[in-house]
């Protein structure tokens, strides 16, 4: 038993183990021995070498035990591991605000009738701003307001709005058509409640005997099923080249509650969307009737939803990528 109480480590007490029960260990030969002696010898000597195995197999365990509860205590000193700790799951993403702000306004849309259409980000000067009734010397076709592909005279540029699914998607369709187009987009311009690039949801219908009650009944209950059926809301008279009458829709700023802030310039509303009739001239790009139908279009920027929806005062928090902003949703 001293071999056993000199062993230094695991690797030793294998060793010492092999002496005693090896092919040609202690016990192993005292045991291919039994069959030379008579047989009441035999079974004294048989009966203390079982006692004696059992033992030293207690005396090995209780030794193994020994080195390994060491070996746990090194490793814990060290601040390796602690196998009674829960185990440490990676971290797991999440949709983006963005994301899931225009996955929400999308399906309430979708409830209320609306099918979805997709289009290019890279887009047609004919669809982005022609076919839209947007005159040649619009504002909006300068190179200060749009990214064009290769300078102002392009042909191509990065869309502006999500508009132009409306005139595809009327070239290829008859009407009834109740449709939302999400996407995102891209301007010049960038400051607190603007980016260069941003999301836009864009709809329309068009149908026989379409108002402009429709559209403001649309877009009242759009904005109880999104903020909440308290939130005051108000239709403005604006101008938009591809409708008319237009409007432009407004909500109670949350950020300062209506008392006026930077963010809503002090007004204490705040600017969601623009809204109104198709204009009859885009229905000519189109091969529309003006006289047989009439319809509605609306649009809307994502991150200005997201903002109104979770009181953020600052549209760059959006894509400045800090973990702790966005671990918030």
């Amino acid at each position: 038993m001293r071999s056993l109480s000199d062993a230094k480590s695991e690797s030793d007490l294998n060793s010492v183990k092999g002496i005693f029960f090896g092919k040609k260990g202690t016990l192993s030969e005292i045991m291919k021995g039994l069959s030379g002696l008579p047989i009441e010898e035999r079974k004294q000597v048989g009966a203390a070498a079982n006692a004696a195995r059992q033992t030293l197999e207690a005396a090995f365990d209780a030794r193994l035990a020994e080195f390994r509860e060491r070996e746990r205590k090194t490793r814990d000193a060290a601040g390796l591991i602690d196998v009674t700790l829960p185990g440490r799951l990676p971290a797991a993403g999440h949709r983006h605000p963005i994301s899931r702000t225009m996955a929400d306004i999308v399906s309430i849309f979708n409830r209320l009738g609306f099918s979805t259409r997709l289009g290019p980000e890279i887009e047609k000067d004919y669809y982005n701003f022609e076919a839209l009734n947007f005159p040649a010397d619009h504002p909006a076709r300068e190179m200060q307001d749009t990214f064009f592909m290769d300078g102002p005279s392009s042909d191509l540029l990065l869309r502006t709005h999500t508009s132009p699914i409306q005139i595809r998607t009327m070239e290829s369709s008859r009407p009834p058509v109740r449709v939302v187009a999400p996407g995102a987009v891209y301007r010049c311009d960038s400051d607190i409640t603007h980016s260069p690039m941003f999301h836009q949801v864009e709809g329309f219908a068009v149908d026989q005997n379409v108002t402009f009650s429709d559209v403001k009944g649309l877009l009242t209950e759009f904005c109880s099923m999104m903020f909440g059926e308290r939130k005051p809301l108000r239709f403005r008279p604006s101008f938009f080249p591809f409708t008319e009458p237009s409007a432009e829709v407004d909500i109670e700023c949350v950020i300062c509650g209506g008392k006026g802030c930077r963010v809503c310039k002090g007004s204490g509303w705040l600017e969601i969307l623009g809204c109104g009739m198709i204009d009859p001239a885009v229905f000519g790009f189109v091969d529309y009737d003006p006289d047989l139908y009439t319809g509605f279009a609306f649009g809307m920027g994502v991150e200005r939803i997201a903002m109104l929806r979770h009181g953020i005062g600052d549209i760059r928090l959006f894509f400045e990528n800090d973990l702790r902003f966005l671990s918030r949703f």
